[in-house]
């Protein structure tokens, strides 16, 4: 089963993951995307794995290509696609197609797993004009995202730590 779980920065969007993924129970692995680049980074970092500390989770760090991770679970939470975005289109070598090679790495995950609950955010719904580089990584957000609702079995909207059913 794949779970798209989105919403706005602090609305409890991985809280409600976590506890999806504990849902589905089994061996649960954690990829972690965030990159800790500075001291904001490593705080939330820091807070992230106190929230899931004693849940049972493995954690795998993947800054790059999710067709990396070759660890198998019953269940994989992916935290979060717009870090992953931002990782690969503002990696050294910025060699990627930023859609293809998350969408890529998706079917890589699912085929290892039989839960995938995918966390992501709303970003792009402020209105306002950015430079064309974040521009790019709001619209590569917004087709990733897109892409996996489409594929999902389930799609939640997380909004003041209350999950909305949207799929």
């Amino acid at each position: 089963m794949l779970v798209l779980i989105t919403g706005g920065s602090g609305s409890g969007k991985s809280e409600f993951a976590e506890k999806t993924a504990a849902d589905f129970g089994g061996d649960m692995l954690y990829i972690a995307t965030m990159k800790p680049q500075d001291a904001e980074c490593v705080k939330r970092i820091e807070r992230h794995r106190k929230m899931r500390e004693g849940k049972g989770f493995r954690t795998v760090e993947c800054y790059g290509s999710l067709s990396d991770v070759m660890q198998t679970a019953d269940t994989v939470l992916l935290e979060c696609v717009s870090n992953l975005t931002a990782n690969l289109m503002f990696s050294p070598n910025g060699a990627y197609d930023t859609v293809s090679e998350i969408m890529r790495g998706m079917a890589h995950l699912l085929d290892r797993c039989g839960n995938l609950v995918v966390v992501t955010n709303e970003i792009s719904s402020d209105g306002i004009e950015y430079d064309d580089g974040t521009e790019q990584y709001m619209k590569n957000i917004g087709a990733v995202n897109c892409k996996i609702a489409k594929m999902a079995d389930a799609v939640y909207e997380v909004v003041y730590k209350t999950a909305v059913r949207l799929k």
